[in-house]
């Protein structure tokens, strides 16, 4: 129970700094760039069944959807350093914040870069594949670039080698979801652009919340006083 309750603050402190990190960092970067893509996308709205389909609720621009912003990143970088402190006590040993960014870089690539190879991030207006075969497709992704790195990372022997690159390879082989005809309100250098600021954010994220997982988990280590080592 200490265990897990060590796990629980570590992805709390590290997830929270992440959290707002990420807020503000989606403010300057990627935020304008959505904004302008939505002009583009509400100015292609042509039909009824289009306009019906963006009726739906949605937060105001300003406060309101900083804040639900604010929400979700916290959210996230909460379940990302719970899965990072899971990891680095299931590895055991001393843990620093230099060790937490390594691990950091490794969930930028298991989560942004493996799956944008064939996913990429895209602005609003964009015709995409049905979103339950992205959600497999992004998840299958995810769990075969983790296990590779895993395998790459914790083992020495050739036959786990070759297994990791198949992994590597295989979501990108099979082949992403993707429209049967590919549109985009927004203009190409928009997208462009939003994929730019979508990746670097991430990397920094990631940065930040690696080395401040490492950073929280050694500080909350259990100490031994001095009659336990009696």
């Amino acid at each position: 129970m200490a265990a897990f309750r060590r796990l629980v603050f570590v992805a709390l402190c590290a997830g929270l700094l992440s959290g707002i990190f990420a807020t503000a960092a989606h403010q300057i970067g990627t935020v304008p760039v959505i904004l302008k893509a939505e002009l583009y996308e509400k100015a292609s709205e042509h039909d009824a069944a289009m306009a019906h389909e963006h009726a739906v609720w949605e937060p105001e621009n300003g406060v309101e959807r900083t804040a639900y912003t604010l929400l979700a990143d916290i959210l996230t970088a909460i379940g990302f350093a719970l899965l990072l402190a899971a990891g680095l006590w299931l590895r055991g040993g001393d843990v620093t914040w230099h060790e937490g960014l390594f691990w950091g870089l490794a969930g930028f690539a298991t989560f942004t870069i493996a799956p944008s190879l064939g996913l990429p991030p895209e602005v609003p207006g964009t015709e995409a594949a049905p979103l339950l075969d992205r959600q497999l497709w992004w998840l299958a992704t995810a769990v075969s670039t983790g296990s590779s790195l895993a395998l790459l990372a914790f083992t020495r022997r050739a036959p786990w080698a070759i297994l990791a690159a198949v992994l590597m390879v295989l979501p990108h082989l099979y082949g992403a979801p993707q429209p049967a005809t590919p549109a985009a309100a927004a203009p190409e250098a928009l997208a462009h652009q939003f994929m730019v600021a979508v990746t670097v954010v991430s990397f920094l994220f990631w940065l930040i919340l690696g080395a401040s997982t490492g950073f929280f988990y050694k500080l909350f280590q259990p100490t031994v006083s001095a009659g336990a080592r009696g």
